[in-house]
Parts: C-alpha cells; sequence; structure tokens
C-alpha cells in the first residue's frame, strides 16, 4: 500500500491547475471562472499577452466601479452631514472644493474610453466582433493603453478624481450589470487590479508576492531567463474582496483522499480549519504578511497590536468554532446549505479533470489539501491542492484535527478493505465513478518472415511456428503464421499446430512447440511481460532474420515491431484504462 500517486502535477503545482481549469468544460458542465480566480502562465509571449489584456480589461471595468462607488460614498457623506445637523450646502461644497485642490483633475473622456473597452469586451463574448475585419476594429494603440493606464493608477490610488463623474453614473452602472452578468468574478475584482504572482511549483507560500502595476509584474518576470517548458511564474487574480473576521482575512484548509483512479474514488473530510493572518486586512499594504495566510509564513510573524483580541493567538480556528461563529450572527446555515456544499463541487470537478493524468495505481491513496478563500458573499473560491499537506502539531487546532486525519485515513484505507461497514471516521464519500467497461481487442494474426541460414553437415533443431519455402542461393525463406506452421519433411508443406500451443502460461510464458528454446530471443519464449495483458499480446505482428550458429545449429533473433488496435464501444478514451497498459 503506497501513500502517493505518480503525475499529479496537473492538480498540485500552480501551472497545472491553472492549464487543468482551461480545460474543464470539456470534462464537466462547469465554469471554472466561477470558483477558481482566473489565472495565467507568464512563460511565453503568448501567454504574456492573454494576461495584459485582461489586466487593461479589469483597469476599464474598474475605472467604472470607481465612479460607482465615488458617487455612492459621496451620497453615504451627504446622509451622515444631514444626521449630524449640518444642513448648511456651502459646508459641503467648500469641503469639496478643499479636496479638489489636493487632487488631479482627469478628463471625463477617460470615463468614455473606459466604457468603449468595457463594450467592446461585450461584444466579444457575444460574438459580435466575428463578422468584424480586424482593421475595422477601433482598439486602443499602446500609447492610448499606456495613458489609460497611468491616469486608472493615480485615480484608484487617491491622487487623482473625475470632476462631474455623477454625469456618467447610469452609464456605468448599465455597462457594469451587463459584466456581473457574463463574469463570475466581477464582484471579485474590486478596483485595484492587484495580481498575485506565485512561482509555478512551489509551495508553502515561498516567493509569492501582489503587484497592483503591470509593468512591475512583466519586469519580475523578464529577470528570469528561463525556457518556457520551465513555467517559472503565474498570475492569478487576487481577490480582493474576501470575507473578513475581526477586520481580518482568512483562509480555509479542506482535507480530501483519494482512494482510486480507475474507478475515481474521492473522500471528502467533514471537518477543516480556518487560518489567520497576524495582521489586519488592508489593500493599502500589499505586504504577504497581510495576504497570505499560510502558516508557513505567519508563524515567523508576530500578531499586529491593533489585531482584535477576539482572534486566537495561534491563529486558527475549527470549522465547528466558525460554524458557531456565524450562528451567532444568524448565518448558521450558510456552511451547510453554501460553503460545504460548494467545497465538494469543486473538488469533485478539478479530479474529473485531472483523472487522464495521473498515474493510477491500485493498492494506493493519497490525501490532499485544498486551500479555498471565503468572498464576501461566502462563496468558497479554490486557491490551490497541496500533496502531502503538512501534519505538523504546530497548534492546538492542528495537533488534534491532524492526528483525527491520520487515523481516519488509515480506517478509510486499511480497515474497509476488511469490513465494508467499519467506521470511517470523518471521511464522507464524495465521488465514485461508474465502472468503465474495457473494449474488446481486435486482433492481428502473428506473422514472422525471415531468411534462413545453415549447412548441410549438421541438422537444425526444430523451431517452433515456422516452414521454409524453395530455396534461394543456399539460403531459404522462413515463414510462420499464428496459427503457425512447422516444416513437415515428408510432404514440404507446414501442419497447423494446436492453438494452445501458443497461448500464455502462468509460470513459463508461450510455449515454443516441444520445448523451451533458449538461443531464440524472443521474449515469447521466456515469462511475458507483466505490464501487457494476454490479449495484447495475442495481437502483436513479429518481422524477424533468423541465421544458424555453426556449433549449436540455428538460433533466431527477433526485431520485433508491434501495432495495436483498439476497438469496441468504449473507444481510445475507456482504452486507456484497460489494466497493464502503459
Amino acid at each position: 500500500m503506497l501513500n502517493h500517486y505518480g503525475k499529479t502535477a496537473s492538480f498540485t503545482t500552480k501551472i497545472g491547475l491553472c492549464v487543468s481549469m482551461r480545460s474543464l468544460p470539456w470534462y464537466v458542465q462547469a465554469n471554472p471562472d466561477s470558483f477558481f480566480p482566473r489565472c495565467y502562465g507568464l512563460c511565453t509571449d503568448s501567454e504574456k499577452q492573454e494576461f495584459l489584456d485582461d489586466f487593461r480589461r479589469t483597469v476599464a471595468s474598474s475605472i467604472l466601479k470607481w465612479v460607482v462607488s465615488h458617487q455612492s460614498c459621496k451620497a453615504k457623506l451627504k446622509n451622515r452631514q444631514e444626521e449630524a445637523g449640518d444642513s448648511d450646502p456651502s459646508h459641503r461644497k467648500d469641503a469639496e472644493h478643499t479636496d479638489a485642490k489636493m487632487l488631479t483633475g482627469l478628463p471625463g473622456q477617460l470615463i468614455d474610453t473606459a466604457c468603449r473597452v468595457c463594450q467592446a469586451y461585450l461584444g466579444q463574448l457575444e460574438h459580435e466582433d466575428v463578422d468584424v475585419s480586424e482593421d475595422a476594429t477601433e482598439d486602443l494603440t499602446e500609447d492610448e493603453w499606456n495613458d489609460l493606464t497611468k491616469q486608472y493608477y493615480s485615480l484608484v490610488h487617491g491622487d487623482a478624481f473625475i470632476p462631474n463623474s455623477r454625469n456618467y453614473l447610469p452609464q456605468c452602472q448599465a455597462l457594469l450589470s451587463k459584466i456581473t452578468a457574463v463574469n463570475p468574478q466581477t464582484e471579485i475584482d474590486g478596483i485595484r487590479n492587484i495580481w498575485i504572482i506565485k512561482p509555478a511549483a512551489k509551495s508553502r507560500g515561498r516567493d509569492i508576492v501582489c503587484m497592483d502595476r503591470v509593468e512591475e509584474i512583466l519586469e519580475l518576470v523578464a529577470r528570469d531567463q528561463v525556457s518556457a517548458k520551465d513555467n517559472r511564474w503565474v498570475a492569478q487574480k487576487y481577490i480582493e474582496t474576501p470575507l473578513l473576521i475581526y477586520d481580518t482575512k482568512f483562509d480555509i484548509r479542506q482535507w480530501f483522499l483519494v482512494t482510486d483512479w480507475n474507478p475515481l474514488t474521492i473522500w471528502f473530510y467533514k471537518e477543516s480549519y480556518l487560518r489567520f493572518s497576524t495582521q489586519r486586512f488592508s489593500l493599502d499594504n500589499l505586504d504577504s504578511a497581510i495576504h497570505l495566510c499560510n502558516n508557513s509564513i505567519q508563524k515567523h510573524l508576530k500578531n499586529a497590536k491593533d489585531r482584535s483580541p477576539l482572534l486566537p493567538c495561534h491563529n486558527m480556528w475549527t470549522s465547528t468554532k466558525f460554524q458557531e461563529y456565524l450562528q451567532r450572527r444568524g448565518r448558521g446555515t450558510l456552511w451547510s446549505s453554501v460553503i460545504y456544499p460548494s467545497m465538494k463541487r469543486a473538488i469533485t470537478n478539478i479530479m474529473k479533470v485531472a483523472q487522464d493524468h495521473v498515474e493510477a495505481r491500485k493498492n494506493s491513496f493519497e490525501l490532499y489539501g485544498a486551500d479555498f478563500i471565503l468572498s464576501k458573499d461566502f462563496k468558497p473560491w479554490l486557491i490551490e491542492i497541496n500533496s502531502s499537506p503538512t501534519m505538523h502539531p504546530s497548534t492546538p487546532v492542528t495537533a488534534q484535527l491532524c492526528a483525527q486525519v491520520q487515523e481516519d485515513t488509515i480506517k478509510v484505507v486499511v480497515d474497509r478493505k476488511l469490513n465494508r461497514n467499519c467506521d470511517i471516521g470523518n471521511f464522507e464519500l464524495l465521488w465514485r465513478q461508474p465502472t468503465v467497461e474495457l473494449p474488446p481487442f481486435s486482433g492481428s494474426d502473428l506473422c514472422v518472415e525471415g531468411v534462413s541460414f545453415r549447412k548441410a553437415r549438421k541438422q537444425s533443431s526444430p523451431i517452433c511456428n515456422f516452414h521454409f519455402a524453395m530455396p534461394l542461393s543456399g539460403t531459404q525463406l522462413l515463414k510462420g503464421k499464428c496459427p503457425s506452421a512447422i516444416p513437415d519433411p515428408a510432404r514440404g508443406l507446414p501442419r497447423a499446430t494446436p492453438p494452445q500451443a501458443l497461448r500464455l502460461r502462468d509460470d513459463k510464458g508461450f510455449a515454443c512447440k516441444s520445448r523451451t528454446n533458449w538461443n531464440i530471443f524472443n521474449s515469447f519464449c521466456r515469462a511475458p511481460p507483466t505490464s501487457m495483458s494476454r490479449s495484447v499480446l495475442e495481437s502483436l505482428e513479429l518481422s524477424t532474420g533468423m541465421k544458424c550458429d555453426p556449433r549449436e545449429g540455428c538460433a533466431l533473433h527477433l526485431r520485433v515491431h508491434a501495432s495495436l488496435m483498439l476497438l469496441g464501444k468504449g473507444g481510445p478514451w475507456a482504452a486507456r484504462r484497460e489494466p497493464g497498459l502503459v
């Protein structure tokens, strides 16, 4: 029994998960953008361009969000002033005029350009650009994009404002409503356009940084001179609107167990735990201590003095404690109705995609740790999946849960083999794929051709499955077919060999007529390869050249070429699941 599977990089590395999510709609009826923040590899020019296009589109939509947010803030400020009894409109105008003096005014054309970009994006989603030539499209030039991006930076960082932005409010609200209807990540995008840049194949939060300027991101990637196949970096959209507990960010570590890949069998653990940051949440500071909740990072930091004392000093909660927190705030049903089912669906979907890439092996299992972040609407977003999740009892929470999940894992993979009704702890069966019927094989005839060289002074040893045709200048053409033929001196014609003489035997492999001839360098006269099934071995085509040893008689040296055709209802896809195929 082994506790690891091979070739799991398709979902346990950041670049693998990124690529797998793009192909997910081919396997399941689900939109990856609904539970996985969009992600891009940054190793080729085409991938960099895809990321750049996304960053620019997000710039445009963020400008529209700024207009809506700005007007909303002004309305709230007005209401607070009225509630405070300050009804003099001149006071409000003086305050606004003072703020305007300190900021740079940006033209309303900035909003017009952003609206044009968003409208073009919606047109692409609705395929309105299919019949339009590239020359007819009015894309922004590089200089226009650079100007738009610079103005956007000053706007969202509070260094500028747009006078009379209220005039654009209805138009911005209408476009944002349309974008939200087609892009499920509109809400988590925020307005700061922050991206989290990760090494493609590292774990425990190493070398991860948060960045919000596209030129700095591309510069970071350009500094690493690596080949495209190394996939050094990935860029994933940062969730700018996470659910906070006492103004602090957290994530959820959720375990799941895979005990078989064919049929795919997944077990989900009912208990999980929350990991808190040591610092209060803020988008004004992109320090990893604030935005990465990995215990491998947070354990080296001290809790901030301004952090809520209601949070645990060891920065972890069990999922049970979290449910109690939700219950006190009147949201007790959200765990069982939204959070827990959504995490289960996300794991099931990605495992179905990964199934074709993993090296399936019987008598094996592996425990994985998935990391989720909740958005403000309590919706879980899958961030990554870790192989070999830490079991170190670093806190009272992990000391309890890690020991418990290891014990329950043994119950599932060992005890349940002997008793299907045994106790399996906190695991529940998440998904068991229906058994795939293996397709029938259409076997090919076994045919051996070659040239025989023999001396007249010495009789050759009998060789199975061959007959000799007319001589050609001292040589003889050798042919054999399955069911094979053996030379008959009396008639010169072949006589049939019983088919069972060619079948596999459990201990000796293929039989060679009367005895096993070890001078024939043919694997079929030895033990058959264990990685090949009986039906595959019986479907091989062979070609050979033969010559005689002057002392020992005739020996046969085989040059083997095998071809395999799989037919049947299952098709090639099902054939890949034939046990023993490599």
